[in-house]
């Protein structure tokens, strides 16, 4: 009876510290996609120049996805509760100061901090998770409530910000983030002990370093303006150097980020560029969407947020559909569908004029793109950990969401310039071109790319267990899964 009670107790505290770690992983993804309703009234305060609005965006997914390898290592061997705690920390006060701030810089400067804390903390939550439920129902169910969390966080985003920014004031989309870091933390340092991988030495700072420098550089070219042509080309010579050294380090390096061996399979490469311009095209146009609606449809920030809500609700609808196509029809196929349907879609957006109605002009294609999100998302991550070594799946994963952040920040960064330059239709066409892109990309790798299960072999049981898992992720990927330590 008291093996019995013990049991239940310690399930429960399990299922608590899930709940919080699942809200620190929401709060990652909000600070995502919170803030494109709030830009309008961010740029029109804090005085930004309409190509440089971008940034509030940008700085935040730069840092995110150029640190989240080092933070994923840094977990592995300085301990997953305190470098969750220190990300959980850091993103804390970025948001206070980012709600306080009262320059264009300012808020940048929080946003980049906001950024290095997701990093730190969003690896570090998710070992928790894995070395807090053993493998089974437990683990997959645990992984389901925390993917499902995070999509909320993508979704809830938009419709949140609307009504703070509504009620409240656009300060209101970072200093939300407060109160839920508040609750989280009595529950980690209640509930979790310290864990370390009993391999892990060391960490490529250098790495980290160079990468995130040259990816950044890259970003800044891209959202150059005509009129500075010659700066983004220094920018974009800059970057390409940077990332030049940061090969050499990773060739030489003992506990290298990216073993760049590892990329050398097709499948590998191809998925890892498929996300970074699937992320691109997404979050290029939902930059550009959420002001659009306001700009040019005359919505206020919480129409413009209830009005994405439906492009949300289709991605869960598509992430279920590409985990069902995958056993079926192979990556390649499904990837090359949602390609198809996504840049369709983008091109009826930027076709449509901000006289038609939002019911037709806008709604059928945000929803259509909706699905399309997930059928190149999941063949993809798929895709790009299916050639790697047992022991470098966590790693290729990681890669592979690293280059989907950096690549969201590129197409930003290039949606901004062109629409500033040449109107919203100009910029959704470039986001159509991303999407149009991937489907080239998907149809020249030939059948290296494909992946299919069959009924009978255990090879499929392994990629349709792997679907499942991705159908369930959101369209923003999740963080790099270190590997597993020592249970708590």
């Amino acid at each position: 009876m008291n093996d019995s009670r013990s049991s239940s107790i310690r399930d429960l505290r399990d299922w608590l510290l899930l709940v919080a770690l699942a809200l620190a992983q929401f709060l990652v993804v909000l600070d995502v996609t919170i803030v494109n309703v709030a830009l309008p009234s961010i740029g029109a305060e804090l005085s930004f120049a309409s190509d440089a609005i971008s940034w509030v965006v940008n700085a935040y997914t730069l840092a995110f996805g150029g640190l989240l390898l080092l933070g994923g290592r840094l977990a592995d061997v300085i301990g997953r509760r305190a470098m969750f705690l220190t990300g959980l920390g850091l993103l804390t006060a970025a948001s206070l100061g980012g709600g306080l701030a009262d320059t264009a810089e300012s808020l940048v400067a929080a946003r980049v901090v906001q950024g290095l804390g997701a990093a730190l903390m969003s690896p570090a939550a998710l070992a928790l998770v894995l070395t807090t439920f053993p493998e089974g129902r437990g683990r997959a169910t645990a992984l389901g409530v925390w993917t499902s969390l995070g999509a909320l966080g993508g979704t809830a985003g938009v419709a949140l910000g609307g009504v703070l920014i509504e009620q409240l004031g656009w300060r209101w989309v970072f200093f939300v983030n407060v109160p839920i870091a508040v609750l989280i933390v009595p529950f980690v340092l209640g509930l979790v002990r310290e864990s370390r991988a009993p391999a892990a030495r060391g960490f490529d700072a250098a790495g980290a370093v160079t990468a995130t420098a040259g990816a950044t550089l890259l970003v800044a070219a891209a959202a150059g303006t005509a009129d500075e042509a010659w700066i983004a080309i220094m920018f974009a010579i800059a970057g390409l150097v940077l990332l030049g050294v940061f090969v050499a380090i990773e060739l030489r390096s003992r506990a290298p980020l990216v073993p760049l061996g590892m990329l050398a399979a097709r499948p590998t490469w191809v998925g890892i560029l498929s996300l970074a311009l699937n992320g691109a095209a997404f979050v290029g146009m939902f930059f550009l969407l959420a002001q659009s609606l306001q700009a040019e449809r005359g919505m206020s920030a919480l129409e413009a947020g209830l009005a994405v809500v439906p492009m949300g609700l289709a991605a869960i609808g598509g992430a279920v559909l590409a985990g069902a196509l995958v056993p079926r029809i192979g990556t390649r196929l499904t990837a090359a569908l949602g390609a198809t349907v996504g840049a369709a879609a983008l091109g009826a957006l930027a076709l449509a004029g901000p006289a038609s109605p939002y019911s037709v002009g806008v709604l059928p294609a945000i929803v259509a793109y909706g699905l399309a999100i997930p059928l190149v998302g999941v063949p993809s991550q798929i895709a790009a950990v299916h050639a790697a070594p047992r022991e470098r799946v966590g790693t290729a994963s990681g890669a592979a969401n690293a280059a989907n952040q950096l690549g969201a920040a590129l197409g930003v960064a290039a949606a901004a310039s062109v629409s500033s330059s040449f109107g919203f239709a100009a910029g959704f066409a470039l986001t159509a071109a991303f999407a149009a892109a991937v489907l080239l990309l998907v149809l020249a790798a030939a059948p290296t790319l494909g992946v299919r299960s069959r009924p009978q072999s255990p090879r499929a049981s392994r990629v349709r267990a792997t679907a499942r898992s991705a159908a369930a992720a959101r369209p923003i990927p999740e963080p790099a899964v270190p590997e597993e330590g020592t249970p708590r």
